[in-house]
């Protein structure tokens, strides 16, 4: 019994997890497609689970953000999470 409860709450706490980092990726990824990739990194920090980390990659008109992130009551599990957006005219490169 204690067993499933253990497993129960690892695995709300890894879904909890998983939706911080898709919520964190859209952001971020909103932002980066602005140019303002200083904002992005720092929403990854306050919107994403504790631990997460981010890669932003530009590829011609669009910006690719992928969130990653421990799962804090499963050790060994991560969590990911991926974001595109198009590129908003004047940004530059």
């Amino acid at each position: 019994m204690i067993a499933v409860l253990v497993l129960s709450v690892g695995a709300v706490v890894g879904v909890t997890a998983h939706v911080r980092c898709v919520d964190a990726a859209r952001e971020a990824a909103r932002l980066a497609a602005r140019g303002d990739d200083g904002r992005a990194s720092r929403a990854v920090a306050e919107v994403g689970p504790p631990g997460a980390s981010s890669t932003v990659s530009r590829d011609g008109e669009t910006v690719t953000v992928r969130v990653r992130a421990p799962v804090a009551l499963l050790p060994g599990l991560t969590v990911s999470a991926v974001a595109v957006a198009a590129v908003e005219p004047g940004t530059g490169p």
